[in-house]
């Protein structure tokens, strides 16, 4: 088996999409002290022990890997090798970003009239941040058509949603294997919702919650609706509809499961919506010290919520500094549980410049990315360690220094996800959405 270089190559497949290697990712000198094993061992293996080798191997070498023969080429369409892989591969707590949409105008379209919008520049690629090698791949989503934009992931999928006011379309799509999968349509027309999205190995839930669209020009966050499908049998097509609390104001697109429920950041002041989806009810969750809070953030790790801002307490003998709150399981009490230490949040704060930040959180990794800049910072919770990223290769870089920003999810890569088989059922014909 060749060796993994991490210089200008490339991985191809059988699928419209590469991955783009690059040199972000740390070498040691074990490439070159460790012998390859004799050749003709490989061949003395048992078969079942290469395929249980292969399954743990991450996706960048998999595919590498395929290129040896051709069983190895066909493993990815062998249910015996998936049937495995979904059993003994590890599970890689990645991340994937996206050039952030940020010119968007659309006229609302009815059964009366057509559609006229326009929209920025539809951008296909997505890059894939792997923070145990702290290397980004580059890989392209050439089935995704144009007028949607990434909204949420959850187990190997990503959710896409359509762009246009209206009643949302949702693509759920594994990007390693090239799959799309189409969901029904909302009922309810909105503009910008946000989207929840969690997914296990027998059942999918999506929450659309709101931007409701009361007339073609404007908007009130009244409502959710909820699609469901299980492996018993039971299926709800966005037939669950629960009501917004008062006067609420979403952080619109942004939405973290954790624990059975939906999160999301409440502006104004800022708090935490959650949703119940057992008991199909929206509540409230007082956000600390929320009067003091910039660019906050919702993650999940290690199945946990996590609140993660910029604490700026002027008036007060108090440093600033960037904090992370742990959501107890009572549901309502915040408890403090990492701070940046103050010498980096120093670095940190000159670099930001107060232009805020985004966050991601991920298993044991929080990634920070720095707003109009380059520069990101990934935190180990169980190392307790910062360090700076490389830079992204592949974003484009503008005059006077300025660069495209990123806005990501958890993502874990998988080669199979056979919960979309579910789907199936529902016997929706794809639509084509090319203008």
């Amino acid at each position: 088996m060749e060796g993994f270089h991490h210089h200008h190559s490339s991985i191809t497949s059988p699928f419209s999409y590469t991955f783009a290697i690059t040199g972000t990712a740390a070498t040691t000198s074990t490439f070159n002290t460790t012998p390859w094993m004799n050749s003709r061992i490989w061949s003395k293996l048992p078969q079942r022990l290469i395929d249980r080798i292969l399954a743990f191997l991450p996706p960048p070498a998999f595919f590498r890997a395929r290129s040896v023969c051709k069983r190895w080429y066909a493993l990815l369409f062998s249910n015996s090798f998936l049937e495995l892989y979904l059993q003994v591969s590890p599970r890689r707590h990645w991340f994937i970003f996206f050039n952030h949409k940020i010119s968007k105008s659309y006229i609302y379209k009815n059964n009366n009239n057509g559609a006229t919008g326009t929209a920025s520049n539809h951008n296909n690629d997505g890059y894939l941040f792997d923070p145990y090698d702290m290397a980004w791949y580059r890989i392209s989503f050439t089935l995704v058509p144009s007028g949607f934009s990434p909204a949420s992931s959850s187990s190997g999928l990503l959710c896409w949603v359509s762009d246009e006011a209206g009643p949302k379309t949702i693509l759920l799509c594994n990007p390693i294997i090239g799959s799309l999968t189409q969901l029904p349509p909302t009922p309810r027309p909105r503009l910008f919702p946000s989207i929840g999205l969690t997914v296990t190995p027998t059942c999918i839930d999506v929450t659309v919650a709101g931007d409701d669209m009361i007339s073609p020009y404007a908007v009130k966050n009244l409502t959710s609706e909820s699609f469901h499908i299980d492996g018993g049998g039971f299926y709800s097509i966005w037939g669950t509809t629960s009501s917004l609390p008062r006067l609420c104001s979403l952080e619109s697109g942004r939405m973290v499961y954790a624990e059975g429920k939906f999160y999301c950041m409440n502006c104004s002041p800022f708090s935490v919506m959650a949703f119940d989806i057992t008991s199909n009810a929206w509540f409230k969750i007082q956000a600390p010290m929320r009067r003091f809070l910039r660019s906050p953030s919702l993650l999940e790790c290690k199945g946990k919520l996590l609140l993660i801002a910029a604490v700026e307490k002027s008036k007060l003998n108090v440093p600033k500094s960037l904090r992370v709150w742990t959501l107890q399981s009572c549901g309502t009490m915040w408890v403090e549980s990492e701070r940046m230490p103050q010498q980096l949040y120093v670095q940190f704060a000159e670099l930001e410049g107060g232009n805020g930040f985004e966050c991601v959180g991920h298993g044991e990794f929080i990634v920070i990315i720095i707003r109009g800049t380059d520069k990101a910072l990934l935190f180990d919770i169980s190392r307790k360690r910062w360090q700076w990223i490389p830079p992204c290769p592949y974003r484009r870089h503008h005059h006077h220094g300025f660069v495209d920003e990123l806005h990501g999810f958890a993502y874990e890569p998988r080669l199979a996800t056979p919960v979309t088989g579910l789907l199936d059922h529902l016997t929706l014909p794809f639509q084509n959405f090319n203008a």
